[in-house]
């Protein structure tokens, strides 16, 4: 193998990563009652707390990065195919579309037993990290409707895991895995920064922001994929 198969190669493994990454944040990033549970228990208990949360809730979308993968693999060769993926790339910026408009419009209040009662209100009680991981994900896997947005993904970036080899695929799971992670991270350290000044409305503006940037990658990827 000369420098250039092994630049190439490089490459690929960059982009890969990168992928997984990107799909992992988009994947984590609208704020359902996930991140409503996050999000008060990092005001309530502390970020720590609040970062298990979204932690568990991330293996929750390892689990069904799996199983997305699994069922692809049924249909690598309708997947293989070039024209099958123009339209599945067409069809996948289109439901991202959706998705962000789903987010966009999404009320955090209908995710609280009382719409009136702050995030940070709640009383603080004692509970191990654990608890907060277990809890996350299971709220988490009972979406499965999360496999959609996968799929939807997975089409647009070309994240095609059957092709790979099993140290290519471990990369490719750990690296969305990554993607959420760091995306937890990101949002409990910034309503750690914020205290009791993050509210209600700030999840609003933040699905309002989400939702608007998965909608314009849709339309892009839509638009880049007929002109190519």
């Amino acid at each position: 193998m000369n420098w250039l198969e092994q630049f190439a190669e490089q490459i690929s493994f960059v982009e890969l990563m990168l992928k997984g990454i990107v799909i992992g944040i988009i994947v984590s990033a609208p704020m359902g009652p996930v991140g409503v549970m996050c999000i008060r228990r990092t005001l309530n208990k502390g970020r720590w707390h609040g970062f298990m949360t979204g932690i568990g809730a991330s293996v929750s979308d390892l689990v069904y990065t799996a199983i997305t993968a699994f069922g692809m693999s049924f249909v690598y060769e309708f997947i293989n195919n070039a024209d099958n993926m123009f339209a599945l790339h067409i069809i996948g910026s289109v439901l991202l579309f959706f998705f962000g408009l789903h987010t966009f419009r999404t009320n955090p209040h209908s995710y609280r037993a009382n719409p009136m009662e702050k995030l940070g209100s709640h009383p603080v009680t004692k509970t191990k990290l654990a608890y907060n991981f277990l809890t996350g994900f299971a709220l988490a896997i009972g979406n499965p409707l999360v496999i959609l947005m996968f799929i939807a993904l997975f089409a647009r970036m070309s994240f095609v895991l059957p092709e790979l080899d099993f140290v290519e695929r471990v990369i490719g799971y750990a690296s969305i895995w990554l993607g959420t992670a760091v995306w937890w991270f990101a949002i409990t350290w910034f309503v750690d920064k914020l205290g009791s000044r993050f509210d209600v409305r700030g999840i609003w503006l933040l699905n309002r922001i989400i939702g608007t940037a998965v909608m314009i990658f849709g339309i892009i990827g839509v638009a880049y994929t007929l002109m190519i």
